[in-house]
């Protein structure tokens, strides 16, 4: 009789809510699913809607930048140790040839290319970053390409998917600071988790029900810690910042689109995720000025490959050298205002080593990717000699950059803008210039500016599929 009872409660809730009403059974009772919050109905409303919703055309113009920016990061991150580890994985173990692994000649599935891709955008500093701890492209962009070749999606729909991942990532990691940032500084992962999730979703055409269950999915999926900035390698960094959330986002909208279920309300209810991570946090800002302000808008693309600390001092030095060009042997001390002991200070990785990058700067007067990433130059003796004058002083009132020249000159410099982020944003002939310099020494000039053509004009592609034959090397 209780087995019949359960039964006839089991037809009753299919029938009420289709797929989603049965529930898990506990302790021998189904339990009936509660009402989606309005806040939840309002962000799942949102990410169904975005794959028809036109976006303003200045968004339209830096969404292109930035996937621009990130396949530039791609193609040359697949020489660098972590990008060749990438490709490896997904040349030994990637499933049925659907989606594309940039920089090599590798096709497979879907959640195994977004994992490769999202770590060959962050297999160094040259990827974008967002103002609140997050890189979005390596995340996003990686997701939003591998589900799109999976349903063969067109431009457009892939520049609204991108869009999307980095408004709902932004969104999360806006409500979960400080908390989670100062207690597990886990949020470069968790932003990029939801974000690539909310591409990918779009690009998979999941209605507002299945995008629900996506945020179930992906919150389930949240995780990281700090542990990465121990890796001195670069690989470790570049899964956790940018293909382990690639490929939790591919595998939430994929598992939904198979037809999986979840809860309703991953964001309110009993052990919601964020009474779990920002029991605090004001929740409303998830939805705040959606499809008014855009988080791309936000972000920005870097000049220099190198960590973003280090983006502004070499700004002021690049300034400095032009205002009045010295050589690095008048140069007796460079000082830096910034924290001893910073992220940046005295690190193994040249990219992410602020005394070795000013280093670079004084002798070369410019830093290229190649000079960014040339490890053994950290033992030369004329950048040795160079890096002992650069002193890091946490002085609030002293200019970002002072170089105190043997003649008793002392050149400063502040930056109030760094280029490339939203107060002061790289142009198109900027970004696609960085990116032909990152592009060209791996795959050629005229596959380069043919690449960069295809993208800018994504509006008019078609199927997305059409990028395949110059996103590879043979």
């Amino acid at each position: 009789m209780e087995e019949d009872q359960i039964l006839t409660r089991r037809t009753l809730l299919e029938g009420l809510a289709g797929v989603a009403g049965a529930r898990a059974l506990s302790g021998g009772i189904a339990r009936a699913a509660e009402p989606a919050s309005t806040l939840t109905t309002t962000l799942s409303t949102y990410m169904s809607a975005a794959r028809d919703n036109a976006i303003p055309g200045d968004v339209i113009e830096k969404t292109k930048h930035h996937i621009l920016d990130t396949i530039a990061a791609m193609i040359s991150g697949s020489e660098l140790p972590p990008g060749r580890a990438a490709i490896r994985f997904a040349r030994a173990y990637g499933g049925e040839k659907v989606a594309t692994v940039v920089g090599s000649n590798v096709q497979c599935g879907p959640i195994e290319a977004a994992l490769a891709n999202g770590v060959l955008a962050h297999a160094d500093e040259t990827d974008d970053s967002w103002p609140g701890g997050w890189h979005p492209g390596c995340n996003v962009v990686a997701a939003a390409l591998a589900t799109g070749e999976q349903f063969g999606i067109s431009g457009t729909h892939l520049l609204r998917a991108v869009a999307l991942g980095y408004d709902v990532g932004a969104r999360v990691l806006t409500v979960l600071r400080p908390g989670v940032f100062e207690t597990h500084k886990s949020t470069h992962s968790i932003g990029g988790v939801f974000g690539a999730a909310a591409a990918a979703g779009c690009a998979a055409r999941l209605n507002a029900q299945q995008m629900r269950w996506l945020l179930d999915y992906s919150a389930q999926q949240s995780s990281g810690i700090a542990a990465w900035d121990r890796d001195t390698d670069h690989i470790e960094k570049g899964f956790v910042f940018g293909g382990m959330p690639a490929r939790s986002g591919v595998t939430a909208a994929l598992l939904v689109d198979s037809g999986w279920n979840g809860i309703d309300d991953i964001l309110s209810g009993d052990d919601n995720f964020l009474l779990a991570n920002a029991p605090y946090g004001d929740r409303a800002l998830l939805v705040d000025n959606l499809g008014e302000r855009y988080e791309i808008m936000r972000t920005s693309i870097k000049k220099w490959s190198v960590g973003s600390p280090i983006q502004a001092p070499l700004d002021a030095l690049e300034t400095l050298l032009k205002r009045r060009p010295f050589k690095a042997d008048q140069v007796r001390e460079v000082t830096v205002r910034m924290n001893p002991g910073s992220v940046v200070d005295n690190r193994e990785m040249p990219d992410v080593c602020i005394q070795h990058m000013i280093a670079v700067m004084l002798v070369d007067k410019t830093v290229t990717f190649r000079s960014a990433h040339d490890k053994p130059r950290m033992q030369d003796p004329e950048i040795l000699r160079q890096r002992a004058k650069v002193r890091l002083v946490p002085a609030a009132s002293q200019p970002l950059v002072v170089v105190a020249l043997s003649d008793g000159t002392h050149l400063s410099e502040d930056v109030s803008a760094v280029l490339g982020t939203m107060n002061n944003p790289m142009t198109r002939d900027q970004v696609v210039t960085k990116s032909r310099d990152l592009m060209a020494p791996f795959i050629g000039e005229s596959a380069s500016r043919a690449l960069i053509e295809k993208i800018l004009d994504l509006q008019n592609m078609r199927d997305i599929r059409e990028l395949r034959a110059w996103l590879q090397r043979t």
